[in-house]
């Protein structure tokens, strides 16, 4: 899995676990899902490279997890309709707002920060720490909280999350030809407009957003990658 090292100590135990998926497991995964499952991650989602050329005709974006997209998901008029379903899902232009200009963090994220609030979620107040019972699944982007879902035709590269006990934990990597400038404005609107606070930083070469409401958390990690497209950690937890 792709998860980024400036995912918070919280999150480090499900990347070791997600880094434990294979490609077998993944074509398994996909061949399980159901229609409602596979239209909210892009129809059909491909997790397996060798079968990321199959039906691409009338596909939504899929994702073979190697850092790129089909050419017909990169079109003027693909990224177009993204980014159209995007501002409808905030509400329309009026409602699509920027962030704050990223503070730059340089060393450890202060104590004092969303971003720890944010990730320190993941722990239950009984001390369960639930990203050791995140289950690696392609399925678990389809499962976001209907706040923060995947940015529209958005391609799930990989996935994992849990809902045992009383844990909630969802963690998705995907990819898109939206712009960075684009994504984080969707995640931060997003965000706002359902009371959620908001922190935008800039650490390790990452765009960070990060928020909480009550007991429910997000972080969104992105970064441009060489190739144009914009590659996205979306982190919730809580409920």
């Amino acid at each position: 899995m792709k998860f980024r090292p400036a995912l918070m100590a919280a999150t480090l135990p499900f990347m070791l676990l997600a880094g434990c998926g294979n490609g077998a497991d993944d074509a398994d995964t996909a061949a399980e899902m159901d229609p409602a499952t596979q239209a909210a991650l892009g129809d059909p989602i491909m997790v397996d490279p060798d079968l990321a050329g199959q039906n691409e005709a009338n596909a939504g974006l899929t994702g073979g997890g190697n850092g790129s997209l089909p050419a017909e998901a990169t079109t003027p008029a693909a990224i177009k309709g993204a980014r159209e379903d995007a501002m409808a899902l905030v509400g329309g232009s009026v409602n699509m707002k920027a962030p704050p200009k990223a503070t730059v963090v340089e060393g450890d994220v202060p104590e004092t920060a969303v971003l720890t609030a944010a990730s320190r979620a993941a722990v239950l107040p009984n001390g369960t720490d639930c990203t050791a019972a995140a289950e690696y699944s392609a399925a678990w982007a389809a499962r976001l909280p209907v706040t923060f879902p995947v940015y529209p035709r958005g391609a799930t590269q990989e996935a994992a999350g849990t809902d045992k006990g009383q844990c909630s934990l969802r963690v998705v990597n995907f990819l898109t030809p939206a712009t960075l400038d684009e994504v984080l404005s969707f995640y931060y609107s997003r965000a706002t407009n359902e009371g959620y606070t908001a922190e935008h930083l800039k650490v390790a070469g990452d765009n960070v957003l990060s928020g909480t409401k009550g007991g429910a958390a997000f972080v969104v990690y992105a970064r441009k990658q060489a190739n144009g497209l914009t590659d996205v950690d979306l982190v919730t937890s809580g409920k």
